[in-house]
């Protein structure tokens, strides 16, 4: 699954699978791959950006898991941190 947000241009990594640190590491590479292919679209293309978007994703991720009607895991996972990367790269 992409995960697609209202705002900005996410980039197109699938999260769907990620697990393990190893599904992590490509989601990361994959991210990489996206923004030197589309710079230009993404929302969060630099650092500083992107950290502040990163940060204001955590801060908001357990309101999104509700308007989902899912809960936020009590631990987190390998597959959580690349939903907030990923989200990252898109938030506004």
């Amino acid at each position: 699954m992409v995960w697609v947000y209202a705002t900005g241009r996410p980039a197109n990594v699938d999260i769907s699978e990620v697990t393990t640190r190893e599904d992590a590491v490509r989601v990361v590479a994959a991210m990489v791959q996206d923004l030197r292919e589309h710079p230009d679209e993404w929302e969060n293309p630099t650092l500083d950006r992107f950290l502040e978007a990163l940060a204001a994703s955590m801060e908001g991720i357990e309101s999104g898991y509700r308007n989902r009607g899912e809960e936020l895991p009590a631990q987190p996972t390998w597959a959580l941190l690349a939903e907030l990367l990923i989200m990252a790269t898109g938030y506004e």
